[in-house]
Order: structure tokens, then sequence, then C-alpha cells
């Protein structure tokens, strides 16, 4: 029997208690945060690696999801660019020989 005020709580098998359930909110990338992220990405070869840091390193999640996004979008690039490349180049071989 229950108590007065008393929930009945029993615990599901397999499943964490209620209180490892709370979500977890990441702290907001600031302005100031966002402009020296700009900042660094206007340097050459520093912006690929620090992309990768950001994206693979243990900081703010919105901030790595966002480079993993982006250096998804700049491999896709890439390869396109390198298919275009590649198509041009055997065209003019072609016309050529």
């Amino acid at each position: 029997m229950q108590e007065t005020g008393q929930q009945g709580y029993q615990q599901q098998p397999g499943y964490p208690p209620q209180y490892m359930l709370q979500e977890q909110v990441a702290p907001v990338v600031t302005v100031k945060e966002w402009l020296i992220t700009m900042l660094i990405l206007i340097i050459p070869i520093v912006n690929i690696v620090m992309m990768f840091v950001w994206a693979f390193g243990g900081g703010n999640p919105s901030k790595a999801n966002y480079f993993k996004a982006a250096l998804i979008w700049a491999a896709i690039i890439t390869i396109l660019y390198v298919v275009v490349f590649v198509l041009i180049l055997g065209s003019l071989a072609a016309t050529f020989s």
C-alpha cells in the first residue's frame, strides 16, 4: 500500500533511472567567439586544421556539429571539382590527340 503523498514509481528494467534522463544543454556560442572563429578561418592552412580541431575536439557540441557539416560540404565540393577537372583534361587530351 502507498503512503499518502508518495507516487508509486517502479524502475523499468533496461532503462536508466529518472535522474539520468535530464537533458544536458550546451553553452551558447557568443558573438565574440564567432568573431574569433571567423578571424581564424581567414588564415590559410590554419583554417583547415582548426576546422578539424573544432569538429572532432571536445568543445561545444553545436560548434562541433557545424564544422562536421562544413567538412562534409568541403569534401563534396572537392570531389566535384576533381571530377570536373578530370573530365576537362580528358576532353582536351582527346581533342589534341
